[in-house]
């Protein structure tokens, strides 16, 4: 089969053998496959990131000098199925998988390992009880983006937004752009997106950003319709003052007991949920110190270097920061039914697709954000750059 391969940051289209399914596995004909950021990261850091997969207890991450099949975003049609396995699907049944495979009683990521080529191919092998059929007739381009859409799935959920809340997604590169997506699916009122390009800032407002800012020339926490009550330490002070005054007018009533109930319902005074899309240095430092206080920070986008904030800060606010990675296979089901039930729409991150011969000047392209949000890799196009 065919396969876009890279050692050592390059690039080269190669003949390599058909894979062969093992037990409990499944084998696919690539249909599209989109490029993450993940994978540009693998690219130029692969030996870093690694080295942080070893250190917390993941020890097969894919290094420079090796060579691998990348991508892990992808939809497909079942080929044939290994031993041991149920063949719940006939033949040319369209599928997406979670990107994760086991051998024996290793698991290895699909794409980001020598031992799990991934998407950027002809042909993928998934394991059997991680693929799931696509419905509706959701179309290849769409079915692909699952494995993004469920990340930005998980981190809206972990983030817990109630749909009267206000939340800021900083950053509109592809991750935030998801966000905002499937911020608006879950039914989240407000959204405020920041971010410096004027093309990722469009595509904010086309995935359904109420309120889309450049922060060179506007703060995000200043451009939120709804003013919140809360925007500094005095007013969380001022605030408990008020309460034990009105509290305090009830003859006999055992006042704590209402705190009590409050704190039983998690119904006390809250800030907005701020998603962290950047993932540069200095981004969360900005944020903590910028946002106001009682907020939840959820830090989606991945910063490979070391980073320095100051947490005296975020106690002064009480602010909560919660990281986040991947999701589940529940959360994966369940984002491929929202795209296919048409809850949530994905086209707005499609700015473009290639062939495997393409897939260098895709990642290339990527690295101008006035170009592309989203390019998918389709085996059987012979475009080289993205159309």
């Amino acid at each position: 089969m065919r396969a876009a391969v890279v050692t050592d940051t390059k690039f080269e289209v190669a003949d390599l053998p058909t894979p062969s399914p093992g037990r409990g596995q499944v084998l696919i004909s690539v249909s599209r496959c989109g490029i993450c950021g993940s994978d540009l990261h693998a690219r130029t850091h692969a030996d870093e990131i690694a080295d942080l997969a070893v250190a917390t207890g993941y020890d097969h991450f894919m290094r420079s000098g090796q060579s691998v099949v990348l991508g892990h975003e992808f939809s497909g049609a079942v080929v044939d199925y290994g031993p041991g396995c149920r063949r719940r699907w006939k033949a040319g049944t369209p599928v997406v998988a979670l990107p994760i495979v086991r051998h024996g009683k290793q698991p290895h990521l699909v794409g980001l390992s020598t031992a799990a080529p991934g998407g950027y191919a002809e042909q993928v092998v998934v394991q059997e009880s991680m693929t799931m059929p696509v419905p509706n007739g959701l179309s290849a381009e769409h079915a692909a983006l699952t494995e993004p859409m469920a990340v930005a799935w998980h981190a809206v959920r972990r983030g817990k937004v109630g749909k009267g809340q206000t939340a800021f997604v900083i950053g509109c590169g592809p991750i935030g752009l998801a966000v905002i997506s499937m911020l608006k699916a879950a039914g989240v009122r407000t959204v405020v997106a920041s971010d410096f390009s004027p093309r990722r800032r469009e595509l904010a407002t086309a995935c359904g950003a109420d309120v889309v800012v450049d922060p060179a020339t506007e703060s995000p926490w200043t451009a939120a319709p709804k003013k919140s009550r809360i925007n500094g330490v005095t007013d969380i002070l001022g605030l408990g003052f008020d309460t034990m005054e009105r509290l305090r007018r009830v003859p006999n009533l055992p006042w704590w007991y209402v705190f009590r109930l409050a704190h039983t319902l998690n119904a006390g005074p809250a800030g907005p949920v701020i998603f962290e899309c950047v993932g540069v240095p200095g981004i969360i430092d900005q944020i903590l110190t910028a946002a106001p206080p009682l907020s939840r920070v959820v830090v989606v986008g991945v910063c490979m270097q070391i980073d320095r904030f100051q947490p005296a800060m975020a106690i002064n606010k009480e602010i909560e920061l919660r990281f986040v990675l991947g999701y589940d296979p529940g959360e994966f089901r369940d984002t491929l039914h929202m795209l296919a039930e048409g809850k949530v729409d994905p086209m707005p991150l499609i700015t473009g697709t290639v062939g495997l011969s393409g897939v260098e000047n895709a990642f290339t392209a990527l690295g101008n954000p006035e170009q592309h949000a989203k390019i998918l890799v389709d085996p059987s196009s012979s475009a080289v750059t993205p159309v």
